[in-house]
């Protein structure tokens, strides 16, 4: 039984642990059919209509459809085209089902014509466009990792790049950033650098536990904890808690015999999200998916399960706040 496949997490099922809760998933992605991860609409509808009550989702860029012609700075507003036509296309097909209310999408933030890059995503968004991920991830050792951070080493201490996040929060537009865990520093010096920008740090910051990373979440979690108080000390800083069931994160979940229970990803990883709690508070922090990449270990209704499980110990209005009311408020989602 191959990892990652429908009858591997067949394996594992469970009831919703708290079926009630509004739960609006604040980062997932979409590629078409054939690709080597594809994830098209009726797949999300699968997922956030398997017994927990999502009301709405973000799409996060991912490198899907973009323009194979036109200007080059212009091209990834073919995956805002695509977003825009799935949405559209779910909330024709599937009207019960949650609809896809926001997309933050990709631009080079250090180019020239940036307010044309943007304008075009609000054009192609539908009224979704709500803030732009051009990341920082540069892996350290690229040939361990199934997705590799290609991204230039030292991009953010670019003037022009940092205008670029600038003018998002000029534009009300948000920020967010995957990027591996030693260059947290790096995100608290941009964060600090563009104080009135809606910063949104993804998956914790991505622990790297592949390469010259593997076996040692102990040694890593020491400085990542001090980082990540660092980053939270900026008010303008906003964290997601998930992607921690990547593959790069050396868990190891996507090559086990059986998927993980919402007991065990409670057990391997809770004190990576009560750290970031206690340091972003629940007003700053927001429960994320990060599907389908995180399916390749666990299935949607786990995922949720965990974070339910997790998050019993806070209060109603903070468990609001970190399933729903941050993500509604960091990307100004009607509801």
């Amino acid at each position: 039984m191959e990892p990652g496949t429908q009858e591997w997490l067949d394996q594992v099922e469970e009831p919703p642990f708290d079926p009630g809760r509004a739960i609006v998933d604040p980062h997932h992605h979409l590629w078409p059919l054939g690709g080597a991860l594809a994830y098209g609409v009726d797949d999300l509808v699968v997922d956030t209509s398997s017994g927990h009550n999502i009301v709405q989702t973000v799409f996060v860029e991912c490198g899907a459809s973009y323009r194979s012609d036109g200007p080059q700075h212009l091209q990834p507003v073919g995956e805002s085209e695509f977003v825009a036509t799935s949405a559209d296309d779910l909330a024709v097909r599937h009207p019960k089902a949650a609809p896809i209310s926001g997309i933050v999408a990709h631009a080079d933030l250090a180019h020239a014509d940036l307010d044309a890059i943007l304008d075009a995503h609000d054009a192609a968004s539908g009224g979704r466009f709500r803030g732009i991920r051009d990341s920082l991830a540069h892996a350290l050792d690229p040939e361990a990792h199934l997705i590799p951070g290609r991204y230039g080493k030292g991009k953010s201490e670019n003037p022009a790049f940092r205008l670029g996040v600038e003018r998002l929060g000029q534009r009300d537009l948000s920020y967010d950033c995957w990027l591996f865990h030693y260059q947290s520093v790096e995100f608290a010096a941009l964060a600090r650098a563009v104080p009135e920008t809606t910063m949104v740090l993804d998956h914790f910051g991505t622990p790297v536990g592949v390469g010259r990373f593997a076996g040692r979440h102990n040694e890593i979690f020491e400085q990542w904890k001090i980082d990540i108080a660092e980053i939270a000390a900026c008010e303008n800083t906003v964290a997601k808690l998930g992607g921690l069931a990547m593959p790069d994160n050396g868990f190891g979940f996507h090559v086990a015999a059986v998927p993980p229970t919402s007991d065990e990803l409670v057990s391997a990883q809770r004190r990576w999200f009560e750290h970031t709690i206690e340091c972003f508070g629940p007003e700053r922090c927001m429960f994320e998916s990060n599907f389908p990449v995180d399916r390749l270990s666990l299935s949607y209704t786990v995922y949720w399960n965990a974070m339910q499980k997790l998050a019993v110990q806070y209060s109603d209005s903070e468990q609001d706040a970190m399933f729903s009311g941050t993500a509604q408020r960091v990307y100004r989602l009607a509801h």
